[in-house]
């Protein structure tokens, strides 16, 4: 993977290489400016291409977003599902798989939710195995195959992006993900209060009209700086935060008090599909709290525990073992 990022970096201008997506993803066992893939990948965002990362599909926890969805600078997607009625809106709803932040370093992800749920696509001959052990999901002649996934949402994600360069192609990658959040709409139940917080849901839903036409402007990675990351010189973390007592999850303002609004506290509980409207008027689709960044100082060591925020312990028990793989083609029940 880092061999083709690196063909990206070099074929870029040849090809006129925008955006790359990364249907893909693997248990964080690292901190984010330490992991190689990580790395690689910012170095597509400061190289002035859109990166669009699938959220993973280890949800509906908390903290189960994988690499490269992690890092804090790209668009990370979670997915969303229309329950199986796609001219009725109001039963859609986060998909249960879809993974839910925040990051390890306290970043809010998902970024935005897409459609990613019972997509139809091509499948490949090298796949026939996985279509031959869920036949009931292959349609017509042409390999088409339904599934199910941050994956597909990502590529959602993507197409949406492509199209907001083919409308402006002067647009950095940072511009695009400031548009791209403005432009979400967020979920909210029957009271008008937030069906799920930010770090289910992100900034929410993306609409591709929206985007294309927002003027948002710098409302995206504000903070953070990521020749800095990369060289060293500068890591970031974000405002999430956790109780060490009840262990919910809450976001800090620019001064350090906790946000009480509407969706930024969680206290990991999921309700699944009990009506729920798209609706573009919450507070995180204005203020971009979670992008503001924090600068980190000399003093962390991945060893032997980091005691993240205001309690969570994160040790070699909770990553990935070195061997590991990146989920590609793993199996979500279709919603």
């Amino acid at each position: 993977m880092i061999q083709g990022i690196q063909w990206i970096l070099n074929n870029a201008g040849t090809y006129d290489i925008r955006i790359v997506n990364m249907s893909f993803g693997a248990k964080p066992q690292s901190f984010y400016w330490q992991d190689p893939l990580a790395r690689a990948v910012m170095q597509l965002w400061k190289a002035g291409i859109v990166v669009v990362a699938s959220a993973g599909n280890g949800g509906p926890g908390a903290q189960t977003i994988t690499v490269p969805g992690n890092v804090p600078y790209v668009i990370t997607v979670g997915a969303m599902t229309d329950n199986y009625t796609p001219t009725y809106t109001a039963d859609d709803g986060i998909a249960s798989f879809s993974s839910a932040g925040p990051t390890y370093e306290g970043f809010i992800k998902p970024d935005v939710v897409a459609p990613g749920g019972h997509l139809a696509g091509l499948m490949d001959k090298s796949q026939q195995l996985l279509a031959a052990t869920y036949s009931q999901f292959a349609t017509g002649t042409y390999r088409m195959f339904i599934m199910s996934g941050t994956s597909q949402a990502a590529a959602v994600t993507s197409g949406v992006v492509a199209l907001m360069l083919q409308a402006n192609p002067s647009l950095t990658p940072d511009q695009v993900k400031c548009r791209l959040t403005a432009s979400a709409a967020s979920a909210v139940n029957a009271g008008g209060k937030a069906a799920y917080t930010v770090f289910q849901q992100g900034a929410g839903l993306v609409n591709a009209y929206n985007a294309v036409y927002s003027q948002a402007a710098n409302c995206a990675n504000q903070g953070l700086n990521i020749a800095k990351d990369i060289a060293g010189t500068a890591h970031y973390g974000g405002p999430a935060h956790q109780d060490p007592i009840t262990h919910t999850f809450y976001v800090l303002d620019a001064k350090g008090f906790p946000v009480l609004a509407d969706g930024y506290l969680w206290n990991q509980q999921y309700s699944k599909l009990q009506g729920y409207l798209w609706n573009a008027g919450y507070l995180w689709n204005n203020g971009y709290l979670w992008n503001n960044g924090y600068l980190w100082n000399q003093g962390y060591l991945w060893n032997n525990g980091y005691l993240w925020n205001n309690g969570y312990l994160w040790n070699q028990s909770t990553v990935a073992p070195a061997s590991s793989p990146a989920a590609t083609e793993s199996w979500n029940s279709q919603e």
